[in-house]
């Protein structure tokens, strides 16, 4: 029983859960072990237990023992601002686990480890082998190029006009169809990320190819599927002429997720994109009720022990 209690925390089962769910102007509150939402039109249960992601949007009020039900089942919480389109905070994931954690960080600080991951990023995005002899320069331009001719082919693929990506945060409203549409798509996109990433028990903040904010791991990773998922689907909403554009995204996003299995491919795609690089044999994984190690040069020392006989120690 104690190895499945470990293997539960460290390996939650992200694909086997729906993906997420966004609410507004409404109160949640615990109902068993589940959650309900309630609003002047009724009461919808939700089950914690099969949801990844709880989008919190304006509006929206939420027990303490909601939270709980939310965080027992491996739920990340979000909040968002209207239409999920900026992501203000986030709860705990589900693992306890800090292994990926470490790996990723010490990926990430040496030099040659990090450029093997940006390659391997752009392979994975480009879906065909890199000539070893180009530079990471000639690389973000073939991945740039790229780019710019998905924009155009789903502009003439739809008969939607492109006339690049444009967009104001402080006047969300004064952008065109397509641009919101796709900022929602990528909100969204976003969110499903940051989650599945946290899940797995890595930083969302210790990018690789983006650095300097909290969410440039996210970005690194949402960038696989951009324009698989998330452009297609800005620039059919836009072509169908839906009224509610972001809302529209939403749904349609959804269904779209099921589809290309998405929720199945994140954290292996995590794991392709670090690679096979061996992880160190200090990163244990500890019992989810045991306190953690202590680092030391010598060797990991366990925690939640008085060292005070050491303190004379030369």
């Amino acid at each position: 029983m104690p190895q499945m209690r470990e293997d539960l925390h460290a390996l939650p089962r992200v694909a086997d859960s729906f993906s997420y769910l966004y609410v507004e102007r409404c109160r949640i509150e615990q109902e068993a072990r589940a959650i309900v939402l309630i609003d002047a039109s009724g009461r919808v249960p939700v089950p914690c237990a099969s949801l990844l992601l709880l989008l919190l949007g304006p509006g929206t009020t939420i027990t303490h023992a909601a939270i709980r039900n939310l965080a027992d089942c491996g739920c990340t919480v979000g909040w968002v601002g209207e239409d999920g389109v900026r992501f203000y905070a986030t709860g705990l994931g589900a693992t306890r686990s800090a292994r990926n954690l470490l790996r990723q960080a010490r990926l990430a600080v040496h030099g040659p480890s990090r450029l093997r991951v940006v390659r391997r990023m752009y392979e994975l995005r480009f879906t065909e082998s890199l000539p070893e002899e180009l530079s990471l320069r000639q690389v973000r331009g073939r991945e740039g190029v790229r780019v710019r001719d998905s924009y155009a082919r789903e502009s003439a693929r739809t008969g939607v006009p492109w006339f690049g990506r444009s967009y104001k945060r402080t006047d969300w409203r004064m952008g065109d169809p397509v641009n919101r549409a796709l900022s929602a798509a990528n909100a969204c996109l976003y969110g499903v990320v940051h989650a599945a990433v946290v899940a797995s028990g890595y930083s969302p903040a210790i990018g690789f190819i983006h650095i300097g904010k909290q969410l440039s791991f996210v970005y690194d990773i949402a960038d696989l599927y951009k324009t698989e998922i998330s452009i297609p689907v800005a620039f059919d909403v836009v072509r169908d002429g839906e009224a509610d554009v972001e809302r529209a995204v939403r749904q349609r996003l959804r269904t779209r997720f099921v589809e290309v299995r998405l929720l199945d491919r994140i954290v292996a795609d995590i794991d392709r994109a670090l690679g096979d690089d061996p992880t160190p044999s200090d990163l244990i994984d500890l019992d989810a009720e045991a306190p953690g190690a202590l680092w030391d040069p010598e060797g990991e020392l366990p925690g939640g022990t008085n060292w005070a006989h050491q303190r004379g120690a030369a």
